[in-house]
């Protein structure tokens, strides 16, 4: 006699499938479902395709191909223990989906999209992403109403794949956000804080935090706070990076877990406090590559070159596998310093000692270190050996090293290379002038303007944030916006004078333009970090604390030689994060030693 309906739910059958373990096991609960008849019923199969997924994806499969017309009930099972079980092989979950749309006598509905849209979220592939968008399509025509679980799915793959305008409005439209979609948008703005507008993305991320904080219905959790300490790294922030630190500590239902802990250590040393940085680095009982990659990329960035290099030698001790950002931080800590024989000496490790193929970034840090050291041809060569076609950033970094070292040929070779590859960025064309603009070659300067002209390409304004009593003031290249601007023109002129006085010489040869040496004065003197250094010591006085500032570019030769004369005439230490590095002006002297 067949199992009712009812005993369907609790036969001891089905019992013996949650404690099965191996897939021969499994095989012999399946003999027992088909003798009983329980395989003529939805939920029974249903159970036993969720336990055999976990084992053997291929058995699965088989099991599904005997059922006589499936329902849709079948199908949404085996979809998600595809996407939950099997991430490397969604396309047949898809494929299942397709099945669904070719069937007649069967319609998707809202327990079909949860798990394709997580599947859509895997991956970074193009594909994936115009799945996730034709998934949208088919929602807005096959479901009449959906409910919050398939608009969280909806929200959480724009959210993973960076759509960021699609995910903040899709979001908004969520009238009471649970925790996993608050951290959800806040870590998709982090992610993207990297990009050309990161900054305006970060300081978004930030306001949608306090309005996480106002509304009190959701705590946040560790993996929010990773988010909004990742974009105080971003930004500078430090005043909302620590207040972050300190919430962790004073909750008592967070922990500062190698995840937490390791975005501190990031936003510490990217705040410019690397010594805080390394004291809760050593502090930290577990210590992952991750953690030691962000310690180490923080003396990097500090010029640390030497600290950098003890921290890669002591993973090594505690048997911890480098990966490939391990390898790219601490050559970039080489390169900083000069260290050409020690860089040289890691890439040449990583496929002799540890059996990785370099990749595109690990020549690139190569040839930045040889670059920065004046060994051009060298640079050259290693480019021609590479086993892969040269990206931008490479040839960038051989730009800006004819830049420093005024190599003409090489420079114009270069930019040739990365007009093909970027024909858009501005950075690459600026690059060259400032070359030509070294050696007074005006009319060359022209004709890369009118290329410039040509291609309808504006070069990006220089730009600097400072932080002032808790608060972050932007400031662009000439800058006239700034509430208080007529008191920081005034300071300016008065740090101009003072400069001249102690025998500071403006390097004019910066700018990239054939005008009267006065005029050039000037336009240094406009500079988005001088108007950053003259509000901030404008409005905090006599104080002794170090004025902070993050820049978007590289700073100019001009502007780095004043600030090492402006730390000594105010008395003031001056830290500088440009777009490469940080450069800690004391006492008319700068950490990099001219060095960057």
């Amino acid at each position: 006699m067949k199992p009712s309906i009812n005993q369907n739910f609790n036969h001891q059958t089905l019992n013996l499938l949650k404690k099965s373990k191996t897939l021969n096991s499994l095989t012999q609960i399946h003999s027992q479902i088909i003798t009983t008849g329980l395989s003529n019923h939805t939920y029974p199969l249903s159970k036993l395709l969720s336990s055999a997924s976990i084992l053997s994806l291929p058995y699965t499969l088989s099991i599904f191909n005997q059922i006589p017309n499936p329902t849709i009930f079948l199908y949404n099972t085996l979809i998600s223990s595809i996407t939950s079980n099997h991430n490397k092989h969604t396309h047949i979950a898809f494929s299942l989906y397709t099945k669904i749309l070719s069937n007649k006598t069967l319609q998707p509905n809202t327990f079909t999209y949860p798990s394709l849209f997580k599947a859509c979220s895997y991956g970074s592939c193009s594909w994936l992403r115009l799945r996730g968008k034709a998934l949208h399509c088919h929602v807005l025509k096959f479901i009449d109403y959906y409910d919050q679980v398939v608009q969280a799915a909806i929200f959480n793959f724009y959210a993973s794949s960076g759509d960021l305008i699609v995910a903040r409005y899709l979001f908004d439209q969520i009238s009471f956000p649970d925790l996993a979609s608050w951290n959800s948008i806040l870590s998709a703005y982090a992610r993207n804080s990297s990009s050309q507008d990161g900054d305006s993305l970060s300081i978004e991320a930030l306001c949608l935090f306090n309005e996480m904080q106002s509304g009190r219905l959701v705590k946040p959790n560790e993996v929010t706070l990773v988010a909004l300490i990742s974009v105080c790294a971003k930004l500078g922030a430090f005043s909302q990076g620590i207040w972050a630190h300190a919430y962790v500590m004073k909750s008592s239902r967070l922990l500062v877990n190698r995840f937490v802990g390791t975005a501190l250590v990031d936003m510490y040393a990217k705040c410019g406090y690397v010594g805080l940085a390394y004291q809760l680095f050593d502090k930290m009982l577990v210590r992952d590559t991750l953690c030691y990659n962000a310690m180490i990329g923080g003396f990097a960035l500090h010029g640390r070159g030497h600290e950098a290099l003890h921290l890669f030698g002591r993973m090594k001790l505690e048997l911890l596998a480098p990966d490939d950002v391990t390898f790219i931080v601490a050559m970039y800590a080489c390169s900083h310093v000069g260290l050409v024989n020690e860089g040289c000496e890691i890439f040449e490790s990583i496929k002799r000692v540890y059996g990785i193929e370099p990749k595109q970034e690990h020549y690139g840090c190569l040839v930045d270190i040889l670059g920065r050291a004046g060994m051009l041809n060298e640079a050259q060569e290693r480019i021609k050996e590479m086993p892969m076609k040269p990206n931008a950033i490479l040839w960038r970094s051989l730009l800006g090293a004819a830049r420093v070292h005024g190599q003409l040929e090489i420079g114009e070779l270069a930019l040739n290379h990365l007009i093909e590859l970027e024909p858009e960025t501005s950075g690459n064309y600026v690059l060259l002038s400032n070359i030509y603009a070294s050696v007074y070659k005006w009319d060359d300067v022209n004709r890369v303007r009118k290329l410039m002209k040509e291609h309808d390409i504006n070069k990006m304004p220089g730009s600097s944030l400072v932080e002032v009593n808790g608060a972050m003031h932007e400031f662009i290249t000439g800058d006239k916006t700034h509430p208080q601007t007529k008191g920081i023109f005034l300071k300016l002129e008065e740090i101009s004078r003072r400069l001249k006085e102690h025998g500071h010489k403006p390097r004019t040869k910066e700018v990239l333009f054939d005008i009267e040496e006065e005029d050039k004065e000037d336009a240094l003197s406009y500079h988005s970090e001088r108007l950053a250094i003259a509000f901030a010591l404008m409005v905090t006085g006599n104080e002794r604390s170090p004025v902070r500032i993050i820049k978007n570019l590289r700073v100019c030769g001009d502007c780095h030689e004043s600030t090492k004369h402006i730390s000594k005439i105010y008395n003031r230490e001056i830290i500088v994060r440009d777009r490469n590095r940080f450069h800690h002006f004391k006492d008319g002297a700068c950490s990099c030693l001219d060095y960057w």
